[in-house]
């Protein structure tokens, strides 16, 4: 059985963990080594932007567990671009992790209606998120669910740039 809950700070290393994992087996090729591993620093470990975020109450997280176990989360915030789209009225999916071994068991839809409840619960009338333009699986799982293309957001590897499609999806 899955559970999902909003994650607590002492969730923070597991989550942590996941979405490591996680990113390495989706972005890990994407990027010279010495990017990769200078990302990876700045986002995960326990100096790193996830735990960092966590009891910050600019963010909401949501985790999905099974056998006590960390499968996948959600993080949400204000958006982080405003020159890129008008952000005015919405909230931002910042990151949706699942654990491959659940894919196709309904956890990434959940965590999906969790992050809608939270932006239209913040007063937003609009839901954004950045996917890597060669994700095509992300891609193909927001655009099922009513996300269009509205702009590009230049993401940082490293020294590296890559180009994120802004996708939105009126509330």
């Amino acid at each position: 059985m899955i559970v999902y809950r909003d994650a607590l700070p002492d969730d923070g290393p597991a989550i942590d963990a996941m979405a490591r994992r996680v990113w390495l087996a989706t972005f890990g090729h994407s990027a010279p080594p010495a990017d990769i591993a200078r990302y990876l620093a700045e986002a995960f470990g326990e100096h790193g932007a996830l735990i960092r975020d966590l009891p910050d109450p600019a963010f909401d997280y949501r985790v999905a567990l099974s056998e006590g176990a960390v499968i996948g989360y959600a993080k949400m915030s204000a958006p982080i671009f405003t020159d890129e789209v008008d952000a005015s009225d919405a909230h931002q999916l910042r990151q949706l992790y699942v654990d491959v071994g659940f894919h196709g068991h309904g956890v990434a839809q959940a965590l999906l209606d969790w992050s809608r409840r939270i932006a239209r619960s913040r007063g937003a009338s609009n839901l954004l998120l950045t996917v890597w333009e060669e994700n095509a699986r992300a891609r193909r799982f927001y655009e099922k669910h009513g996300f269009a293309h509205v702009g590009d957001y230049a993401f940082h590897t490293g020294t590296q740039v890559d180009r994120d499609l802004i996708m939105r999806l009126p509330l």
